[in-house]
Order: structure tokens, then C-alpha cells, then sequence
């Protein structure tokens, strides 16, 4: 079985669930706190081909809405410059495991990468 990969913050609920589901079914799990070490060019640019730059943003989370991201107007470098330095405006967890990625709370996308 392939390694799952969890992108999130460990003070996350979402990011634990995840974390805690992968453990109970005994897969092997590697964390990345996004707040100690950002997402690579490459692994971020999997998750946006897949579910589009603005589709990893939770518009409806604190932290986006006090960043005022819905007002301005942000080139895509200046956003993920945003989001490098404040992880908690995507949808967390972002979770890889092979070439099958997930984001959120998304119960049904990691019983299928098990």
C-alpha cells in the first residue's frame, strides 16, 4: 500500500479526523504541518490542476474572510504566496495518496485510496 500523504494543520479538526482515519485502518500516514513546512510548487500544482486554485480556497472559513481574499484582487503568485504564509484559507486536509487526491472532509475519496 502506498504511503497517504496528510497537508494540514494539527490544530485542524479536519486535518485530525484525517489523520485519526488513516490510523484506525492502519495506513501508513505521512504529516505535513503546514504551518511548520509549506506545500512544494509541484505537490500544490497537483491539487489545482485537479480541483482549480480557487476550488482549494474555503471561502467560508475565519481565515479567509478576515485575509479580505473575496476583495481583492490577487495575481495566482500573490495568492499562493497568501496561502504559504496562512495555510488555513485552503480546504484542509489535503490528502495524496498515489495519483488520487482529496480535499476536506472527504470520507468516501479516502476509503477509496485505502
Amino acid at each position: 500500500m502506498a504511503v497517504v500523504q496528510i497537508f494540514g494543520v494539527k490544530n485542524s479538526a479536519e486535518t485530525r479526523a484525517a489523520e485519526r482515519f488513516f490510523k484506525e485502518r492502519r495506513a501508513e500516514i505521512q504529516m505535513v504541518d503546514l504551518t511548520v513546512k509549506p506545500m512544494a510548487a509541484g505537490e500544490i500544482n497537483r491539487f489545482i490542476q485537479r480541483f482549480t486554485l480557487n476550488g482549494l480556497l474555503d471561502a467560508g472559513g475565519k481565515a479567509y474572510q478576515s485575509a479580505g481574499i473575496a476583495y481583492l484582487r490577487l495575481t495566482e503568485p500573490g495568492l499562493l504566496a497568501r496561502i504559504a504564509a496562512e495555510p488555513r484559507l485552503l480546504k484542509l486536509p489535503l490528502v495524496r495518496c498515489g495519483n488520487l487526491l482529496s480535499l476536506g472532509r472527504d470520507e468516501a475519496a479516502w476509503k477509496t485510496m485505502l
